[in-house]
């Protein structure tokens, strides 16, 4: 196994990698061969949404952010993204000895104070 230094406090160590390598899809049989690192694709992805930054102030210690962002957009259209999530909650809840699927969830709502007027009918009346 190749060890890594961590650049960045969003990088992944090597073990962290292991586990989210199992989920990427292979190279498409049909095209050229993949050039770039998908190690550092992840790495740019959590870089950018750890700090905030836009995806055009990417480091360019990092893959292109137009690589960087077609490869999250494409995973996250056929389910790459999601399946990765799944198996790291998976991976998490059965070592803390929890059932591999979570039982109930718990859903929260604010309700947002408004005016007691009509917002529609209090606005139109001054252009009649």
């Amino acid at each position: 196994m190749l060890t890594v230094e961590r650049r960045y406090p969003s990088d992944m160590s090597d073990v962290e990698w292991e586990r989210v390598w199992r989920e990427i899809p292979p190279s498409p049989p049909i095209g050229a061969d993949r050039t770039v690192d998908l190690r550092e694709v992840v790495n740019a992805i959590f870089y950018v949404v750890r700090s905030g930054c836009s995806w055009r102030m990417l480091p360019k210690e990092f893959p292109p952010w137009q690589t960087v962002y077609g490869y999250l957009r494409r995973w996250k259209l056929d389910g790459t993204w999601q399946r990765i999530h799944d198996a790291l909650r998976e991976e998490i809840r059965q070592r803390d000895g929890r059932e591999v699927s979570p039982s109930a969830a718990i859903l929260d709502s604010q309700s947002v104070k408004t005016t007691e007027k009509g917002g529609f009918a209090g606005t139109t009346l001054a252009r009649r």
